[in-house]
Order: structure tokens, then sequence, then C-alpha cells
């Protein structure tokens, strides 16, 4: 977990003394390809580290039509926070897009954390925000976007998920069907020309 430990201490700041100690706070586990973490229905106790592989949220409407909301490559964190938070039964389904490597963290392992190292409560505070500030974004994108430009704007933020994943779940996320992603991409190839 060479990956988890490095974001303990880079991006949440915890001690390099306590991050052995942080072992004790989350579980480890390799995840099949296709295998369910979470599904509709039930609570979304734990987060999700990604060490290695990819990992998706999704939901599936009354037409059984999936809608991914996120994908979780490498050194990403997925759970369904509204689940965790006001412990309700989630409406999302997330699962291994590819054979993966992932670290458990239970609901408790933030708050111990804290205990030793008080000053990662506010690096945690900004990941939050960061995370509500790209959901705003999305949102929003959903709602005026051109597909286009959520197309753009998907190979910024995910620049090696396109290769790894069928071009319908790509459509799925930008909210477009694949026949459409695949004129965007055409249309850019033109204007690359």
């Amino acid at each position: 977990m060479e990956n988890f430990q490095s974001y303990l201490v880079k991006i949440l700041a915890v001690s390099s003394e306590d991050v052995e100690n942080c072992e004790q706070f989350y579980s480890k586990k390799k995840v099949e390809k296709g295998e369910f973490l979470l599904r509709e229905g039930e609570a979304c106790n734990d987060t999700f580290y990604v060490e290695k592989g990819l990992l998706r949220m999704f939901s599936i409407d009354k037409n059984g039509k999936e809608h991914i909301i996120q994908f979780a490559p490498e050194s990403w964190i997925i759970a369904d926070r509204t689940s965790q938070i006001f412990r309700e039964e989630s409406h999302y389904y997330i699962d291994a897009v590819e054979e993966s490597e992932i670290a458990i963290l239970p609901p408790d392992f933030f708050f111990n954390i804290f205990k030793n190292n008080p000053e990662v409560s506010g690096n945690n505070y900004k990941l939050m925000s960061n995370h509500i500030r790209s959901l705003q974004k999305r949102i929003n994108q959903l709602l005026g976007a051109t597909a286009e430009e959520r197309y753009l704007d998907f190979l910024k933020m995910y620049p090696n998920v396109f290769q790894r994943v069928p071009q319908w779940m790509v459509a799925s996320y930008l909210g477009i069907t694949p026949e459409s992603l695949s004129r965007v991409r055409k249309e850019l190839t033109k204007k690359k020309s």
C-alpha cells in the first residue's frame, strides 16, 4: 500500500512516524473485475482508496440504464458520502472495472487518524470541499456544457481512464450515447488536422 501511505503523508499530512500506526485502522483487499463493493439499498459504511486498478460508482434508472457518477483510478477515494453521513440506504453501486487492490477505510478511520494528528482534520476538510466543488462543476456541465466540452473535461480529470474502459462507460459518464461520443471524437480529430 505504498500509494496509500504516500497519500497519508503528502495529502493528509500524517506524520511519517504515524503512518505505520495507521495500518491498524484500515484493511486491504484485492477486488476482482466486476466485484461489487456496494449495491443500491445497502448502507455505505466504508470509504475505498484505490491502490491499484479502477473502480466506478453508478446508478441504474427505472429503465435499466446505467449512469456513471464517478471513476476512481489509482490514488483516488470513492464512497457514497450521503449514505455514510446521513446513514441512508445507498442509491448507487460501486464495482471494480479492473482487478483492483484497495484500502478499506471504516467509518472511524479519520477520527482515529485525527486523534494523533489533529492537523489532518483541516486537510480532510479541504479534500471534502474539493470533492463538493468537483460535483458542483459536474452538475453544471451536465446541465449546460456541450458534449465536446464535457468530453475534454473528462480527459483532463481522468487522463488514463479512456484507454481502460469501454466507450459506452465514458458515454454514460458524459450523459450521452456512445454514437454521440464517436461523433465528438471524430469532430475533434478533424479540428486537429
